[in-house]
């Protein structure tokens, strides 16, 4: 590891840079280097400026693509290198806003009630009902799950940006998670992963698994749309605009930072959309799909008292 690298390192953990932008970081200025042949801080802002100018023409990334190594090398230039007068010659593209696909609580109902494992139908039925990240539902334990009738809520624990919070916990969903943790998590403490790996139970749910679960469940039901599995937490929020909740509590239940971030979802609802009852039960208020979902299973209770029981 050279000494540039370890103080790029050493500046992104003293700023509390999550590890997944942390290695974003550091593999898109390792890619320019490898690109002129030079250590990165011996790159000109002309070369700088040549090197996006290729991502954009010749290999013909995304825009947020490429916005993604400008902020990466104006790190390492400002913040790293000290060189800050060098931010406004580092260019940051304009993205276009594109609406994701919301789907409708019709296909909703019909993603959920696909031929799914238990855990596969548990693990989507949270992500819409609590409108939670997917790695944020990955990183679920037990313990997470308040089910007390004067709580009743679930803890986000180390979301984006390492905040805290905590989302919906409604009786549809609880029911749902009870079921699930008898018949398959019997074994477990309640301090374990809610959605372990299926080969090492020790760790949680690779992301990809969980976006694979989505894309089986909205094949099955034969829905067009594209999205992968953040389109759950797109209707979560979209259907309880529509609902009538306010905008401030949508945004403090997705776990945005700014009210704008949230806001956008006001171009998502659809026109004239007025508010309804029970607003919050958005699983009690799906439309009813046959399915051939798994039966009840009589009460087994874990070793340990979980709050899912």
């Amino acid at each position: 590891m050279t000494a540039l690298r370890q103080r790029m390192i050493d500046a992104m953990v003293l700023r509390g840079f999550r590890p997944r932008t942390q290695v974003s970081y550091l593999r898109a200025v390792s890619q320019m280097a490898r690109h002129y042949h030079r250590s990165p801080d011996l790159i000109t802002d002309q070369e700088v400026q040549a090197y996006l100018l290729h991502l954009v023409r010749d290999r013909q990334l995304a825009r947020s693509s490429v916005n993604q190594v400008s902020c990466a090398t104006r790190f390492l230039i400002c913040e790293v290198l000290g060189q800050a007068d060098r931010r406004s010659r580092i260019p940051m593209a304009l993205t276009p806003q594109r609406l994701p696909e919301v789907l409708s609580r019709a296909e909703v109902a019909a993603v959920l009630a696909a031929p799914l494992s238990l855990k596969a139908r548990t693990l989507l039925m949270t992500a819409y009902s609590t409108g939670m990240r997917v790695s944020e539902l990955c990183n679920l334990r037990g313990c997470d799950i308040d089910s007390s009738p004067d709580r009743m809520c679930i803890r986000v624990a180390e979301g984006k940006g390492g905040h805290d919070r905590y989302s919906l916990l409604t009786p549809e969903l609880l029911e749902q998670l009870r079921l699930y943790w008898r018949q398959c998590r019997r074994h477990a403490r309640p301090e374990d992963w809610l959605f372990p790996a299926r080969l090492d139970p020790s760790k949680a749910l690779d992301t990809r698994s969980a976006g694979r679960y989505f894309h089986i469940a909205r094949n099955a039901a034969g829905i067009d749309k594209v999205g992968g599995i953040h389109t759950l937490r797109h209707c979560f929020a979209t259907h309880l605009l529509e609902a009538g909740v306010d905008l401030n509590s949508i945004s403090q239940l997705l776990g945005h930072a700014k009210l704008s971030t949230t806001s956008r979802y006001l171009r998502m609802a659809r026109p004239g959309h007025s508010a309804g009852d029970r607003a919050l039960a958005l699983l009690a208020n799906l439309p009813k799909v046959g399915v051939n979902s798994p039966q009840k299973a009589p009460p087994s209770p874990p070793p340990r008292p979980s709050p899912l029981h």
